[in-house]
């Protein structure tokens, strides 16, 4: 895990779980590109305790597990003009899913788990790219 400037403790913890599916194999690459890029100032995210970055390219899939303070400090770090120019920059080519809970003690075996379930069950919340929300009025 890449630690951010807040120590782990024992302590509540917000954690979210994020999962994208680019549409084509070829975007995987700039996406994967951009998200290390944002994670090197993880160190210096105010409220981030950490972050775990996966890409699985088989399934065109990556995504982090990131750890926070307070849900205030994640919807500061959701909010940022980087992580926003990113979002923008890939939301045609990307299916978005994601879940966030509540967490004590945390545990990165124990928060992954939960983050898979989670997404597998539905409980966590989806955002497809504005071309497919277009194609999927029109068929």
């Amino acid at each position: 895990m890449t630690p951010g400037p807040v120590p782990r403790g024992d302590g509540p913890v917000i954690v979210s779980f994020t999962e994208f599916t680019a549409r084509r194999l070829c975007d995987l690459p700039a996406i994967v590109r951009d998200g290390t890029a944002l994670s090197r100032g993880w160190w210096a995210m105010p409220g981030a305790i950490g972050v775990i970055l996966y890409v699985d390219p088989a399934k065109r899939r990556g995504g982090s597990l990131s750890v926070w303070e307070s849900e205030d400090d994640l919807r500061r770090f959701v909010t940022l003009p980087r992580h926003l120019a990113i979002m923008r920059a890939y939301r045609n080519r990307v299916t978005v899913r994601s879940a966030t809970w509540q967490m004590a003690p945390y545990r990165t075996r124990d928060a992954w788990a939960q983050g898979k379930a989670r997404l597998a069950d539905g409980r966590g919340s989806s955002r497809i790219g504005v071309a497919e929300r277009h194609q999927s009025r029109t068929t």
